[in-house]
């Protein structure tokens, strides 16, 4: 567990030691996410406000990437979510992208590696800064836990960027960013 200004600190340098950004969205989240993790005070914290950071989980595998159809939205995107109290973005994703998929996920030998930003308008009318790490998962079949994503499933790489949404569909354009080292 982080205090506020070290998380503060770790996810600024986190995101400015990324790759240039995929496309214009991404460098207008970059920027977002950036000043709103500067400002606001308690951006990892849901009930802080309407604005806050959130984890996903880009799930790869030799058979190619895990999506899940989101229970609301009712759009194939990646699993992630809410931080809980004391946790890191990447911390939650591989809590949320485990408890989504139903796989034993890992973060790369080297540590988290975060490969992706997007800030978007969610359900409710909140805004998700959120920052994306790459997590890997033996082959098996999805199997999520009781409640969570109805419909989890390895697509290929085509295949999720045939059917993928704005925010992330930059993400799926640079599959480089995501390969297991």
């Amino acid at each position: 567990m982080a205090c506020q200004q070290g998380l503060r600190d770790l996810v600024r340098d986190q995101v400015l030691g990324m790759p240039a950004p995929v496309d214009l969205r991404e460098r207008r989240s970059r920027l977002l996410l950036l000043d709103a993790v500067r400002r606001l005070p308690g951006p990892f914290a849901r009930l802080s406000g309407p604005t806050h950071v959130t984890g996903s989980a880009i799930v790869v595998g030799r058979r190619g990437i895990v999506l899940h159809r989101h229970k609301r939205m009712g759009i194939w995107l990646q699993p992630g979510g809410h931080l809980e109290p004391g946790e890191t973005p990447w911390q939650a994703a591989r809590r949320e992208g485990g408890e989504e998929t139903g796989l034993d996920l890992r973060h790369p030998a080297a540590g988290p590696r975060l490969g992706h930003v997007d800030v978007h308008r969610a359900p409710l009318g909140h805004v998700h800064l959120d920052l994306r790490y790459l997590l890997l998962a033996a082959d098996g079949d999805p199997e999520p836990a009781p409640g969570e994503s109805p419909d989890v499933r390895w697509f290929t790489w085509p295949e999720a960027r045939a059917i993928a949404d704005p925010g992330l569909a930059g993400a799926l354009r640079a599959p480089h960013r995501w390969a297991a080292t």
